[in-house]
């Protein structure tokens, strides 16, 4: 087996003590190297030295011996719906629930209280009464670099996390992140407008499923997901 250390830095956080959901599933989508789907387990700590061990099934996330994420293979199947245009886009953010009522407002993906160039600030707002699909437009800048002028893969998981949970909010109520799987079907450039949509998918107990994607202006899919959210109580 080998083992490498990572750490998740609290810029990256979701909660104020522990890393956003898809971020911390893109970091072990970038190590496995290859499609997968990954299942958080706990809340992983930010600044501390973690464990990612490679095992027979994929790979493990580890703070000690308490196992915080797995990742094992896995082809998401599933087409995204028809994009919103860009200014039906801009008109939800303008309903983003968040902006009234957040519970992590320093969220790294959707926190309205994080500035330009340090959180993502991807604000999903309802398209329909229905509240069951929302649209945002993300333009990643400069500090999410890869190196080659393109968006890190685990910032392009990121961003297609926190509108899939608005998207089942009004069924879920507060509810975290417990299954996610994206297929990252183009690469994303720096300064890139992208339409950003969610979507729901079903409902079961406390278990709430949403699809994601991001789209170019032009209607082109650049990545997909779908997950699993979890309600902390009966909706």
């Amino acid at each position: 087996m080998q083992e490498h250390q990572i750490i998740i830095a609290k810029r990256f956080c979701g909660p104020p003590q522990s890393g956003n959901g898809g971020y911390v599933a893109g970091l072990l989508a970038k190590a496995m190297g290859r499609p997968c789907q990954v299942t958080l387990h706990a809340p992983p700590p930010l600044d501390t030295p973690l464990r990612l061990l490679s095992v027979a099934e994929g790979l493990q996330l580890l703070d000690g011996d308490l196992l915080l994420a797995t990742g094992k293979d896995y082809q998401l199947q599933m087409a995204a719906p028809q994009p919103p245009e860009l200014a039906s886009a801009l008109s939800a953010e303008s309903r983003y629930e968040g902006f009234q009522d957040h519970g992590l407002p320093n969220c790294f993906v959707c926190g309205p209280l994080r500035e330009a160039s340090d959180g993502l600030r991807i604000f999903a707002g309802p398209l329909d009464a229905q509240k069951n699909q929302v649209a945002a437009v993300w333009q990643p800048d400069a500090t999410l670099d890869d190196g080659t002028g393109m968006v890190a893969s685990e910032f392009v998981w990121a961003a297609l996390d926190c509108p899939g949970f608005f998207a089942v909010k009004h069924a879920s109520g507060t509810a975290l992140l417990g299954r996610f799987a994206a297929r990252l079907l183009e690469p994303v450039a720096i300064g890139e407008r992208l339409i950003v949509s969610g979507w729901a998918l079903g409902h079961d107990g406390r278990k709430h499923q949403a699809g994601t994607a991001l789209h170019r202006q032009d209607g082109t899919p650049v990545a997909l997901a779908e997950a699993t959210w979890i309600s902390l109580k009966q909706a």
